[in-house]
């Protein structure tokens, strides 16, 4: 009997996923868009969505002060790239049909003016976000997911419960934001930020909304949790917590809903 031979594909040529480049600003305004408008379908279809609660964000590539989001009370489910709005930072509606949430202006343009680094920013009000939100603390190293934001994420204080409508409260908020990945703002919910991209924004958010969930399961068994050393978390927080990998990890989501959604590009 002969031997069967195996090929071995060359391993330079195998896929792998990349950011992508740009040759002009309409592109990447485009790819921004489309990639914002698949959060709105994916943070439906994790459940995400309470009413007309909930913002994402994303910095234009060429207005910098300016930024594209979510209308006000459109479904998560039903948003599409023709959709999404083009606003200032003082709320004005530059692009677009449909209106704006106050809230969510107040507190995003706060955080996109406050800190230039921050491309795009999530913020929904998710059951186990606001649950742990509730009780004022940070997230404990206790798994992998939760040391991914190991000495990268911050409690806000600041009009904890209240909702933000007045550009002097925003600020506040933004300013207490700092250079963090995600932000759990007390007695309201979580907001993470992406430094190069709205994949990032999006997968941090996510990770942190299940981060969540895990400490209070794990607490409610009553067992004294076992946390991860300084210098494991540190380990995790510097391969898992890179901007990169963030990217990575939302690729076969947005995938998915690709596949499952084409319309959200009309």
């Amino acid at each position: 009997m002969s031997k069967r031979s195996v090929y071995q594909p060359d391993q330079a040529s195998l896929i792998f996923p990349k950011p992508p480049v740009f040759s002009n600003f309409e592109e990447e305004r485009l790819h921004r868009k489309q990639r914002l408008a698949a959060v709105c379908r994916v943070f439906a279809r994790f459940g995400y969505e309470y009413g007309f609660a909930g913002h994402i964000t994303v910095r234009d590539p060429e207005r910098l002060n300016c930024y594209w989001t979510n209308p006000f009370a459109l479904d998560f489910a039903n948003v599409k790239v023709s959709d999404l709005l083009l606003v200032d930072h003082d709320g004005t509606v530059l692009e677009g049909r449909r209106a704006v949430n106050r809230a969510g202006f107040v507190l995003h343009a706060a955080i996109h003016e406050a800190h230039p680094h921050v491309l795009a920013s999530c913020h929904a009000h998710t059951t186990h976000g606001m649950a742990w939100a509730a009780l004022g603390r940070k997230l404990d190293p206790i798994t992998q997911t939760a040391a991914s934001f190991y000495s990268d994420h911050a409690l806000v204080a600041e009009q904890a419960g209240a909702v933000v409508v007045e550009r002097e409260a925003g600020h506040a908020v933004a300013a207490a934001f700092g250079d963090n990945k995600i932000v759990i703002h007390q007695n309201h919910g979580l907001f993470a930020a992406g430094r190069e991209s709205v994949d990032e924004a999006a997968w941090w958010f996510i990770a942190a909304e299940r981060a969540c969930e895990i400490q209070l399961k794990a607490e409610a068994t009553g067992s004294p949790l076992k946390l991860i050393g300084t210098e494991a978390a540190a380990h995790s927080s510097k391969h898992l917590g890179t901007p990169f990998a963030a990217w990575l990890h939302f690729q076969p989501i947005y995938d998915a809903v690709c596949r499952s959604d084409p319309d959200l590009f009309d």
